[in-house]
């Protein structure tokens, strides 16, 4: 029998994020083709977040637009007189084209409209990032910087990684942000990776199937983590004590049970095999060795919150006025876009296999913190907006850049293609994109109770 373990307070805070992120890019994606239809004079009959077939959990009639949210959380729409779109409302097809339709307006109105929700999310994604910023600046953690080394996954270990090495560069090249390790392994494909262990330096031979068996492993399982002592950084309510002694900020935790915990992930594994009893803390405190009785949790708790990396290592920060974060923030958005279409790349290219890496809504959220997180909300946000852009635009019917291509064809050649045409099309493009949604759904799903 297999059991699905849930925490419903961080899947309650992961599904709050996601909902009011999507909102936000569903609703200025939508705006982006609403204000340009009605400054052409372009009828828009309804506004909507998330599809609603059969019913609305809300809806308001404002002039001759309706407005609504839907029940289908995959989206929103706005439907515009005069143009096949989601809804597949043909009837206003059988009539002479009425002035207040798209279809009545010129080629290049139509172009902008068709393209005003693209270009709204690449806006907002330079905007957040521009603010992301000038707000926070930028810190990162060097990779020389982890003078603890790393702790090496199984994945890790076949490549030929130690725990305890630390990571230099790729391709000699140095490799300034440890977080940026995974990424370009995948995106740049690197052939070799140095290493300093102990007191030499370790050029390493990555395998070309790397890539691949990286889309394979759990999000939750990182190729390398940097190791780091376990250094308590505050007291919880839940913590709790006995014979009189108890835990102090700043104290680093050596042994449970006289079980070696030098690193954080030790002391993780350490935890959860000792749920739901009372143990015996050995720590260091200043130049004493001190013990401390106490109890694990049922969920594996002491109840205690740690320091992390970037409060242990030296990190490097940057910060920028408002005038300096706008070339910063513009670079960091396209450098996003061009590494998703990198990762497309590796798709289509054959070195990732799309059942490892296609993931719906559920890995889409689970992306989240599971604490509310400002800085990592705008990050996903501008990162969202910038792939939304992305995936618009290309020449699929059904989506944007379909009915963009279309109107170019028109605009290139003179000719328009025929009702029935765009009728067919929209329905070949529907089909794609919602088989693509549902198969991506299943995959999620299958990993889920996998």
């Amino acid at each position: 029998m297999y059991t699905l373990a849930i925490d419903f307070a961080s899947v309650g805070v992961k599904t709050g994020q996601f909902i009011l992120s999507f909102s936000i890019l569903v609703v200025l994606h939508e705006l982006g083709h609403f204000i340009p239809a009605r400054l052409f004079k372009t009828r828009v009959e309804k506004f909507y977040l998330f599809f609603n077939p059969g019913f609305s959990l809300w809806k308001k009639k404002i002039g001759e637009t309706e407005y609504g949210i839907g029940w289908i959380p995959f989206g929103g729409y706005v439907k515009i007189s005069g143009m096949i779109d989601e809804s597949m409302d043909k009837e206003q097809l059988n009539n002479a084209p009425e002035p207040w339709e798209l279809r009545s307006k010129p080629a290049y109105q139509r172009l902008i409209v068709m393209l005003g929700g693209v270009i709204v999310n690449v806006i907002l994604a330079i905007v957040i990032f521009i603010g992301i910023t000038w707000h926070w600046g930028e810190e990162y953690l060097p990779a020389k910087n982890v003078t603890y080394g790393v702790h090496a996954s199984d994945l890790a270990k076949s490549v030929g990684i130690k725990d305890g090495d630390i990571i230099l560069s790729l391709d000699n090249k140095e490799l300034k942000n440890f977080d940026a390790l995974e990424s370009k392994l995948v995106l740049e494909n690197p052939k070799t990776i140095q290493v300093q262990r102990g007191d030499s330096a370790v050029s390493l031979n990555i395998p070309s199937t790397l890539s691949s068996s990286l889309a394979k492993i759990k999000k939750s399982v990182p190729f390398a983590m940097p190791r780091f002592p376990v250094i308590v950084d505050s007291i919880g309510k839940t913590a709790v004590t006995m014979d009189g002694t108890s835990f102090q900020k700043g104290d680093t935790l050596l042994m449970i049970n006289n079980q070696s915990v030098q690193y954080r992930y030790e002391f993780e594994d350490l935890k959860k095999k000792l749920a739901d009893s009372i143990v015996m803390v050995t720590a260091k405190r200043g130049n004493d060795t001190i013990k401390v009785k106490a109890l694990v949790s049922s969920a594996g708790q002491l109840g205690l919150f740690l320091k992390l990396p970037f409060n242990i290592f030296t990190t490097i920060h940057t910060d920028y006025t408002f005038a300096e974060s706008i070339p910063v923030g513009t670079n960091r958005c396209f450098t996003t876009l061009d590494n998703y279409v990198q990762g497309i790349k590796q798709i289509f290219t054959g070195k990732v296999n799309p059942n490892d890496s296609l993931g719906s809504l559920i890995s889409i959220g689970n992306t989240f913190s599971a604490q509310w997180d400002w800085y990592k909300f705008w990050t996903l946000t501008a990162v969202f907006s910038i792939i939304l852009a992305f995936m618009n635009v290309l020449p699929i019917p059904a989506l944007d850049g379909g009915h963009a291509l279309f109107i170019l064809f028109e605009m290139i050649t003179g000719r328009k293609p025929s009702d029935k045409f765009m009728e067919y099309a929209q329905i070949v493009g529907m089909i794609l994109m919602f088989g693509l949604m549902f198969y991506a759904l299943g995959l999620d799903v299958w990993r889920l109770f996998k």
